[in-house]
């Protein structure tokens, strides 16, 4: 249960990052169970530069969503993965984010998503 200060004073980034976070706490916690690991160490997650996760805000959100689990003590590590497209006019491959969609090798803002919009949990580190 979010703490209702949280949800109003907006402590935390927002409500979706939390709702994802509190979600993912739930999964490794139960993989933890399933496995007989008692400590999670740290969690590393995957955040893809195209997705609609916001890295801050998960990192805002995740204390509050580990709150009163085995987790509380959990170290969270974020890798932020590259948004790249391939232009549909040139072949050329290109950072979507760093280039603003445009490729540098022909000028041309039509390219098809390569990669950037993951969001997933690459690591479980276990004590």
């Amino acid at each position: 249960m979010v703490p209702p200060s949280i949800v109003s004073t907006g402590e935390v980034g927002s409500l979706h990052e939390l709702s994802v976070v509190i979600e993912v706490v739930r999964t490794v916690e139960e993989f933890a169970r399933e496995n007989g690991v008692t400590r999670i160490d740290k969690l590393v997650l995957q955040i893809g530069e195209l997705s609609s996760m916001i890295p801050q805000y998960i990192e805002d959100c995740f204390p509050c969503a580990v709150d009163g689990t085995s987790m509380v003590d959990t170290k969270l590590e974020i890798e932020i993965l590259p948004g790249n497209g391939r232009c549909r006019s040139c072949g050329a491959m290109f950072n979507l984010v760093a280039n603003k969609g445009i490729c540098p090798e022909c000028g041309v803002k039509d390219a098809e998503v390569i990669s950037g919009k993951e969001f997933m949990i690459k690591e479980i580190v276990a004590c």
